[in-house]
């Protein structure tokens, strides 16, 4: 149940006479139509991608201030925060919004008609609703948009498996409920929904679906509720998948070998399972067993066919022979990249060039430009490069670029400012980020230009003036006075959508770890009364400008940092912790226990624990020495000034 209270401007819809009404503050109908409009071609979607119309008399979203999650899907009425609000620049170029009404929809089946009988089971719900913005991006844009959404979302998990822990998506070991709330629990749950669609093919996967949701309507349910509907719906079990990456950590690590014997007319595949066994990775070292297809590409007039087999791979090494009439011009690990896995592709450069540029699937020529820029020579430049310049799909012309920087050659920085102007504005956000990495007098040049003449898209503006503020040091540092400048300018002038462009320059600036007067622009924005998309980067900015400041600036910070722990809100914390978190200093682990002991929110708590350990692993040994004797003294000095309080009270008492 929910209850939203506001001067709000009722935007009435509708889906099949069902009333469907948007919420949000007057002045802002138009946003609400463009970010909001879809909703009744989403229900007309989900209602027969599940087989099961939209279950309640109604569905409202209502757009309300500082809300602290993306959106909240109460039965038939969703919260929603009110930054996902757009306008028409800032629909250029992000879909967050678009995905964001699609997840807290499909909640309206999973989490609200079919409800999980324990936290644990979360994902059931969370796993189905990330998949639907996949499912929901495939069926309004196409497979390539859908499947680099869903190397999005592995990507995230990912990041999370390697950085922060690794868990079973379905466990019962936590501190806290809201801990699950994770990206195994979303990310990578939306994944194993995609895993079994690959095993069941779609005609069965929705009859899976319509079966689970049709039997379950109104009930509570659990993992193994899911295999039931499996097995009742298809007469298939996937329990060893669900073993695999649902009851157990992780995911396969593959590295790939490729040789070609011309003589006996012979593809040697040799793939081989890295799985970490180390660090955060001791949860599981068990080998994964999965039938992955392996394509041999031939090119003729510039289509590829693409001759699958499908190998069982089980062990540690597995060294496979494929007689084949002919050699292949490129070979494709797991066809169609449907399975939960990291990959290392190590096929010589004329296989890796024809599969960038003529494998169907976007996920692989993907891959190829990562085992291209591994071989860090020119011909890998000019392969990126024409990638980059001729490639149809947007997200291969990012990847293309992202991996071109990696190249450390004059001519890939001169290749990347040449495409600065692509079309496509998150292949530009992408270049430009690449540049800021790229420290001379060419790229400045062309990253202070778009600073100061702007750009189409909110996005990119904030990453040049970004990425213009981590350039001002080595060959560059004489530069530094004239960006502060430009970016105080930004900050000056350029209020806007969400802040987008302003934080971007408080990102800039917080680059500038040597400068008290980038640091003293950046306390400017962290006082109460800066709007929340401004005010909260900024926070985040003083664990970042801190670590080349001074020892009486270091101290500005941290007691500023202190000051804000105590505000309540939710996201203040979270941004508090966060640039705690970045800094070096043992002072910062006595906020952050602070904030560990004394939030009410178990994320935060969370974060704050983790952070310290962060700190800790900075400052090293010699630092933890140093803390442990501050913390000493601290205790001496308060059991002095107890005793001295004792001494008062007992020659009162006298």
């Amino acid at each position: 149940m929910t209850l939203a209270v506001g001067r709000f401007a009722e935007i009435a819809d509708e889906w099949n006479g069902k009333p469907v009404t948007y919420y949000v503050e007057k002045g802002f109908e138009e946003s609400a139509k463009l970010s909001m409009g879809k909703t009744p071609q989403m229900i007309e979607f989900f209602s027969e991608k599940f087989g099961y119309p939209y279950p309640f008399p109604k569905y409202a979203q209502v757009c309300v201030a500082d809300f602290i999650f993306g959106g909240m899907e109460n039965t038939s009425t969703t919260l929603l925060m009110d930054r996902c609000l757009l306008d028409e620049r800032a629909s250029l170029d992000n879909f967050n919004t678009e995905s964001l009404v699609a997840h807290e929809l499909a909640h309206q089946w999973f989490g609200d008609l079919v409800v999980i009988k324990h936290w644990s089971h979360a994902w059931i719900k969370e796993g189905m609703a990330s998949y639907c913005e996949v499912l929901w991006t495939e069926h309004e844009y196409d497979k390539d948009e859908a499947a680099y959404y869903l190397l999005g979302e592995a990507q995230s998990y990912l990041s999370e498996d390697s950085s922060r822990y690794r868990r079973p998506i379905v466990t019962n070991i936590y501190r806290e409920a809201i801990e699950l709330y994770d990206r195994h629990l979303y990310e990578k749950g939306a994944c194993v929904y995609h895993m079994i669609r690959t095993e069941l093919g779609d005609e069965l996967f929705d009859q899976f679906v319509h079966t689970f949701v049709n039997d379950n309507a109104h009930k509570t349910v659990e993992t193994i509720d899911l295999l039931r509907a499996i097995d009742k719906s298809t007469g298939r079990n996937l329990a060893f998948l669900f073993d695999q990456y649902v009851y157990r950590g992780g995911h396969p690590d593959y590295k790939v070998a490729y040789s070609w014997d011309g003589d006996s007319k012979l593809a040697k595949l040799t793939v081989t399972q890295t799985q970490a066994k180390e660090g955060i990775h001791t949860l599981t070292n068990d080998l994964f067993d999965l039938k992955i297809p392996i394509g041999f590409g031939y090119v003729k007039d510039d289509v590829a066919d693409v001759k699958i087999t499908k190998i069982r791979i089980y062990e540690k090494e597995q060294v496979l022979y494929f007689p084949l009439e002919t050699k292949p011009d490129f070979i494709s690990f797991d066809v169609g990249n449907n399975y939960l896995k990291t990959v290392s592709l190590e096929y010589p450069l004329p296989e890796l060039k024809a599969q960038l540029k003529s494998d169907p699937d976007p996920i692989s020529r993907i891959y190829a430009t990562e085992a291209i820029a591994k071989k860090g020579n020119l011909e890998a430049v000019t392969a990126l490069t024409e990638c980059l310049a001729n490639e149809e799909f947007w997200a291969v012309r990012l990847e293309a670029a992202q991996q071109l920087a990696k190249i450390k050659f004059d001519i890939s920085a001169t290749n990347l400012i040449a495409e600065i102007g692509d079309e496509d504005a998150f292949v530009r956000r992408a270049i430009v980020d690449e540049l800021g990495n790229i420290k001379t007098p060419q790229t400045y040049a062309a990253i202070k230009e778009l600073v100061e003449t702007g750009d189409e898209s909110y996005y990119v503006e904030a990453a040049a003036c970004r990425a213009l503020g981590g350039m001002t040091t080595a060959s560059l540092k004489d530069k530094q006075q004239e960006v502060i400048t430009l970016l105080t300018n930004v900050l000056n002038t350029r209020a806007g959508w969400n802040e987008v462009v302003r934080a971007g320059a408080i990102g800039g600036l917080s680059k500038m770890t040597d400068s008290p007067i980038a640091l003293n622009t950046v306390l400017e924005y962290v006082k109460p009364g800066v709007p929340q998309a401004l005010r909260l980067p900024s926070i985040r900015a003083l664990g970042a400008i801190s670590q080349g400041q001074s020892e009486a600036n270091l101290t500005v910070i941290i007691e500023k940092l202190a000051e804000l722990s105590y505000e309540s809100f939710f996201l203040t914390q979270v941004s508090v912790v966060n640039a705690l978190s970045q800094m070096e200093t043992v002072k910062a682990i006595g906020v952050l226990q602070g904030l560990a002991s004394q939030s009410p929110d178990g994320r935060v708590k969370r974060m704050a624990d983790e952070g310290v350990q962060k700190v800790q692993k900075k400052i090293g040994s010699d630092g933890a020495v140093k803390q442990l004797r501050e913390e000493l003294e601290e205790v001496k000095k308060t059991n002095q000034e107890l005793k001295s309080r004792l001494e008062n009270l007992e020659a009162k008492s006298k």
